[in-house]
């Protein structure tokens, strides 16, 4: 079997040089959103990583291969695959050995980060405990995202806007806690709840100084067994939408996977869905504002992170 990571050229030689790279998911160009947005994204998010000097990696899995790095033409044949699917990071394996086209999740992603030596990860939110799980909803099943497990495992920093509105975001900060991941707010003391800038829940601490933060992630990889942080980026304050008309349109969406007998990887996309339709594509603007805004966070991070990493005195 072939070497499973194929590095684009640019994402080998920044690897070489030590250069700031950020790793990116490939499902909101596969599944996350409608055509024409996911492609305008997609682009979007690798511009907001270059304008802030690092080399953006988006990762799917194409050909056998782990693909680290995708030019626009691959996205497009990803978003275009009729056989295409949500790659999670238990998929990986099967779907280099079946040769399958794959779109990355969150826990993949960090996989393949960790994998490739890449520290920084940008997407637009995590997955988390959804609210029809035991002790958060009526579902006898548990329906726990497999990306707080890897984020715990491997040295990768997500930055996100929290986790997606339609989560139990108590139970997700706790499951968090436990895991050993710290929760990290960058210009916020409140835990974002994706479509809008804050929940009632709180981060666990508040950077507004980049260097800090960075020097924050060094100072818990440094200790062993440590794995990943969540860094959580508001979306921007034009776009973001109050809560309360959030909740509603969760509550509406979620009562409607229930009665479809939606749950595991289709349910999120299907709330998703549901949500963008009711709103009148307003979600659908907000994701895509905040996964471009949270790429260019992540751009600076990995900078900074690069810097530091080259002159621990700072």
């Amino acid at each position: 079997m072939d070497e499973p990571l194929l590095l684009a050229a640019e994402v080998a030689d920044a690897l070489a040089e030590n250069r700031p790279i950020v790793a990116l998911e490939s499902s909101i160009v596969a599944q996350g959103l409608p055509e024409p947005d996911n492609l305008r994204v997609g682009q979007g998010m690798q511009d907001a990583v270059r304008q802030h000097g690092a080399v953006p990696a988006m990762t799917a899995v194409l050909d056998g291969r782990v693909r680290v790095g995708l030019s626009v033409d691959d996205m497009t044949r990803l978003a275009a695959h009729p056989d295409g699917r949500k790659c999670g990071a238990r998929d990986l394996g099967p779907a280099l050995a079946l040769g399958l086209a794959g779109a990355t999740t969150v826990s993949a992603t960090v996989t393949i980060a960790a994998a490739a030596g890449i520290a920084v990860f940008g997407t637009g939110g995590i997955g988390g405990v959804h609210r029809m799980a035991p002790g958060s909803g009526t579902s006898p099943k548990a329906d726990i995202s497999a990306d707080l497990l890897a984020m715990s495992r491997v040295r990768v920093a997500v930055v996100s806007s929290g986790a997606k509105s339609l989560l139990d975001l108590p139970t997700t900060l706790e499951t968090l806690e436990a895991l050993g991941v710290p929760v990290l707010g960058f210009g916020c003391d409140r835990f974002p709840a994706f479509y809008t800038a804050e929940s009632d829940l709180n981060v666990t601490y508040r950077f507004d100084d980049m260097a800090m933060l960075a020097a924050a992630l060094r100072g818990h990889w440094a200790l062993p067994h440590t794995g990943g942080a969540l860094v959580c980026n508001p979306p921007p304050e034009e776009v973001a939408m109050a809560a309360d008309e959030v909740e509603a349109l969760v509550l509406d969406a979620t009562a409607a996977a229930h009665a479809a007998g939606i749950s595991g990887g289709e349910l999120t996309p299907f709330v998703l869905s549901h949500m963008r339709r009711a709103s009148g594509d307003q979600t659908l603007r907000v994701n895509a504002a905040l996964a471009i805004a949270n790429a260019g966070l992540a751009g600076k991070l990995a900078a900074s992170l690069a810097i530091s990493l080259k002159d621990p005195a700072l």
